[in-house]
């Protein structure tokens, strides 16, 4: 089965072609971020019409790079939530006009079950069940995963997630915009001088707490003459902080569940830091632990066009309506026969 995945939730506009058995043949990715740059952040409204524009080329594209001709297409696939409306908006209709025009069945994919799967695309996948943190600019989840659509909700943020609080705290150090990657490299050249709390590690259960992160940076850059020197130890402060606190949630849902494989995936599952601590615990407790390729961190296309082969070979597919969902809980998603 040829499936085509349309990714269109926030500032990236992906496409992808994944077929069931030969596995991933095309994946394109173009990021917004010179353009959102500017303006310290993402603007909905632009990053909508951006998406109109780069989203049919890429699929052009993706049919002449491939060989193939719309007929060979077997399905679509696209986000339709969790993100922008707007954004959202571009992708579904895109995909579903489609769909419709070629006569073939079209999947809507939860982008967080995306982000959960992209570990599927790599040569050693991670088999099931596993407990899966996913981490972005917007989710901070803890999954306990049986299978594809059978999933049970750990923990979560009760506020800002990882993503959100590295990009705040950057903008607070000067850093601009994208912040978390910016963060990082400036912890890169930080040292161990600060010490910042470790959020709701001191209390029992798994949901995740940043915003106090943010408070507690502006508290200790104040008592600063705000230096580069100053501004690298306090990012190196916050990284490790936040890194900690993920480790000390993760080893408490594996033990919680009883499971050996931790899938790690999002945004955020990029950041050097977190991933060396992840491994350091992963190790400690003889747990294997899977991360995508840094390609497939970002959102992107290829964990679509996976995400919906497998629900559109189990049968699932969805009508005209072209519905988007700015907000979706991960666990209230369709179980499948297959698994």
């Amino acid at each position: 089965m040829y499936v085509l995945g349309i990714e269109t939730s926030c500032d990236e506009t992906g496409v992808a072609i994944y077929h069931s058995e030969q596995g991933l043949l095309h994946h394109d990715l173009y990021s917004q971020v010179s353009m959102h740059e500017e303006y310290g952040g993402v603007v909905p409204e632009l990053a909508s019409r951006d998406h109109i524009r780069k989203l049919a080329p890429l699929i052009k594209n993706a049919l002449k790079v491939t060989g193939l001709t719309h007929e060979q297409v077997d399905g679509v696939a696209y986000t339709a939530g969790p993100g922008l409306m707007g954004a959202l908006l571009v992708g579904c209709s895109t995909a579903r006009a489609l769909a419709w025009t070629w006569g073939k069945p079209a999947v809507a994919v939860h982008h967080m079950e995306g982000h959960l799967l992209a570990p599927m695309l790599e040569p050693n996948p991670p088999k099931f069940p596993f407990v899966a943190l996913l981490i972005s600019g917007g989710h901070t989840l803890l999954v306990k995963v049986d299978g594809i659509g059978r999933y049970q909700l750990l923990g979560e943020s009760i506020d800002d997630a990882v993503g959100e609080a590295f990009d705040k705290t950057a903008k607070l150090l000067g850093l601009g915009y994208p912040g978390g990657p910016r963060l990082a490299e400036l912890a890169d050249s930080g040292k161990s001088r600060f010490k910042f709390p470790r959020p709701m590690t001191d209390r029992p259960g798994l949901d995740f707490s940043f915003s106090g992160l943010k408070t507690f940076t502006v508290n200790a850059l104040n008592k600063t003459e705000k230096t580069a020197e100053d501004r690298a130890d306090i990012a190196y402060a916050f990284q490790e902080a936040a890194a900690e606190t993920l480790v000390i949630k993760c080893r408490r849902a594996l033990n919680q569940t009883g499971l050996t494989r931790l899938v790690v995936a999002g945004g955020v599952s990029a950041n050097k830091r977190i991933r060396l601590s992840l491994n350091e615990m992963a190790q400690a407790l003889s747990v294997d632990v899977y991360f995508p390729r840094l390609e497939f961190c970002t959102d992107n296309g290829a964990m679509i066009a996976y995400a919906g082969c497998q629900r559109l070979m189990a049968g699932q597919q969805n009508d005209l309506q072209v519905a988007a969902k700015a907000r979706w809980s991960i666990d209230s998603l369709t179980e499948l026969n297959a698994n």
